[in-house]
């Protein structure tokens, strides 16, 4: 089996691409990036929130940003949708924690939905991953359903956290194990 972070997976189905972004790629980051809706319910620190230049985030992103992270776009047919990322990772205990973000204009569509199923099937099919966790705010219920569809079970309900706001952000956590047992 793979270790997480060493290369950058392409992941796909028939209409749906998580890859590495490219330059050309840097409009659809801009126009994410500046999307206050999106963001509402994000941590303020989020490693392409880092950078003024959409051109410079994608560089930094697989240079600088890779050593605990990975962040691939979400492609809908060919076109930009969102992001999704692999964080937190802890090799000893073969953890990482999931997120995602999508443009308003792809939002009820099920493509979150589908881009988490993918990076779980890859997380525990092609790589030593067997526990996967995602932090979710309670008022976005759109994230838990998300959760839920794929599979995650809620093991914690407003617990406090630092997404770099001046008060700690209450936040549920969930959890899917690759034997399905959240307490595996």
């Amino acid at each position: 089996m793979k270790k997480l972070f060493p290369d950058i997976p392409c992941i796909g189905s028939e209409h749906l691409m998580l890859r590495q972004l490219s330059p050309g790629d840097a409009a659809g980051l801009r126009e994410l990036t500046n999307s206050p809706e999106v963001y509402r319910y994000l941590p303020t620190f989020l490693f392409e929130k880092k950078y003024a230049d959409a051109e410079c985030a994608i560089r930094e992103m697989y240079d600088a940003g890779r050593k605990e992270s990975l962040i691939l776009g979400v492609f809908s047919d060919g076109a930009f949708c969102g992001l999704a990322e692999f964080y937190g990772y802890r090799a000893p205990l073969r953890k990482v924690s999931v997120g995602y973000r999508l443009l308003p204009q792809f939002w009820g569509r099920g493509i979150a939905t589908k881009a988490l199923a993918l990076m779980v099937g890859y997380l525990f099919n092609e790589t030593d991953i067997r526990i996967v966790t995602a932090s979710v705010m309670p008022k976005n219920r759109a994230s838990a359903g998300v959760l839920k569809k794929n599979g995650f079970h809620c093991v914690q309900h407003s617990v406090p956290e630092n997404w770099g706001y001046a008060l700690p952000t209450r936040a549920d956590k969930w959890i899917k194990t690759a034997a399905g047992n959240p307490r595996a």
